[in-house]
């Protein structure tokens, strides 16, 4: 139940509105004038203060400011008399949140009773969210507070300053470079270089030669010698992201690189030593991968040393708003605008939404709203369409009537299908929580139509 400082010097207003409003739910407290007011205030915590302004000794005015300098947290709302606009402006400037000219009704009173009672709830979630992404920023860019992250975490605190080969999983957005990066910072390797390259985004021709250098005249543009990526990433740390898209070719290089430590650059006759961590990503299956001959498996088993999965954003809760509150505070900054939160409407959507492009998407996202804003909080008509039109992406129907029950089969089939799509498509994970092995699964699949025939 909502708590309500009433503050006025006339006992029978007092009377009078703790009856009305004590029938809506609210808690009254009253008192005479603004010292006791703050006696009150001292022994006590409420949601919301009512003032009149014409009082004996301090008037409503005066409350107002020592409120804003003493329990900012706590909305005034004052009652003005008729037509004296002059004094609510100075009620205004003096901190009230609100005001309401007498005579006015109980019904609006009630609403803007109701209305500073969510600004306090939504301030005071502003502040847990700044310094819930104050204590994640130790993390560098990692921002979160859900289980699955604290696991993120936890993983990243026990194997930073090993050696051993890091695989980082998860689908596109969710962060791997930023785990990759959290990694090396907090390695002893630390003053090293951090080095990435992208597999997917370098041609295969030109890929070897970024990875391991190139010797003097090795090639037609090949007038200097080059050192490749993993001589640069010397005494550091090497970010192979999309590994899963290395070409074949090139494979039993990285595998022969990893285990000897040594590269041979292209067109060279002798090896380079190198001493640097190998991190390594991909959103793809490569246990799959492995079984379809697309990805060598005694790679994929160098490279595997330390599994490390990221969870997909529409699993990790009320980590959306903690991120959304994350990047308001960056862009807002970065645009000059002073927008403080984000309406509770707005992350309501937010929340619901399903974040297929996961934390990615949800940063354009906030970039948009904040770029969009009119006011202090990100409203609904911020965000993009898709959001503000969205719904839950399931829906569980019970129903006795045995006409819409389904046959095993079928009800197998959705199940599937759905913890399929739960696990970002991968194959190994969705047949690991369907207690499948891989090869059931794809049977399944090939017989719903959802897989190509295994050979």
């Amino acid at each position: 139940m909502n708590r309500i400082l009433i503050v006025d010097d006339d006992p029978t207003m007092c009377l009078m509105l703790q009856a009305n409003l004590a029938r809506r739910d609210f808690h009254i407290v009253t008192c005479h004038g603004a010292t006791q007011a703050f006696e009150a205030l001292r022994g006590d915590d409420f949601d919301a203060v009512l003032t009149d302004i014409n009082m004996p000794g301090e008037n409503g005015i005066d409350l107002c400011a020592r409120m804003v300098a003493d329990r900012p947290d706590v909305p005034v709302i004052v009652i003005t008399a008729f037509g004296s606009m002059d004094t609510a402006i100075g009620a205004i400037r003096a901190g009230a949140y609100d005001f309401l000219p007498k005579p006015f009704e109980i019904d609006a009173l009630v609403v803007a009773l109701r209305r500073a009672v969510q600004h306090r709830a939504l301030r005071a979630e502003v502040k847990r969210l700044r310094a819930a992404v104050d204590e994640a920023r130790r993390y560098d860019e990692l921002v979160g507070e859900s289980e699955a992250m604290r696991r993120v975490f936890d993983m990243i605190e026990r194997v930073k300053d090993s050696g051993a080969s890091v695989l980082i999983t998860g689908e596109s957005g969710t962060g791997k470079e930023l785990v990759a990066r959290a990694l090396h910072r907090r390695s002893q390797r630390r003053d090293g270089p951090f080095v990435a390259i992208n597999c997917s985004a370098v041609p295969e021709t030109l890929l070897e030669s970024e990875l391991f250098g190139h010797a003097r005249g090795a090639f037609t543009d090949a007038k200097t010698a080059r050192a490749g990526l993993f001589v640069r990433a010397d005494g550091g740390t090497l970010f192979l992201d999309e590994i899963g898209e290395l070409p074949l070719g090139l494979q039993p290089k990285l595998l022969r690189a990893l285990q000897e430590r040594r590269v041979r650059p292209v067109g060279a006759d002798s090896d380079v030593p190198f001493d640097a961590r190998i991190v390594t990503a991909t959103n793809r299956d490569l246990e799959s991968a492995v079984e379809e001959r697309r990805f060598r498996e005694d790679l994929y088993y160098r490279i595997n040393v330390i599994p490390l999965t990221l969870p997909p954003l529409r699993t990790r809760g009320n980590d959306v708003l903690l991120l959304a509150q994350h990047f308001l505070d960056r862009h807002a900054s970065l645009s000059g605008k002073r927008i403080t939160g984000i309406s509770a409407p707005a992350a309501a959507r937010l929340v619901s939404y399903s974040w297929p492009g996961n934390v990615r998407e949800l940063q354009n996202c906030i970039e948009r709203a904040v770029t969009l804003a009119q006011y202090a909080e990100l409203a609904v008509e911020d965000l993009p369409e898709r959001m503000r039109e969205s719904r839950p992406a399931h829906a569980v129907v019970v129903s006795d009537d045995p006409a819409e029950l389904l046959p095993m089969e079928e009800v197998e089939r959705r199940y599937v299908l759905r913890v399929l799509e739960a696990a970002g498509g991968n194959k190994t994970v969705a047949a690991r929580i369907l207690g499948f092995d891989r090869t059931t699964l794809y049977r399944k699949l090939e017989r719903y139509g959802q897989g190509e025939p295994r050979a």
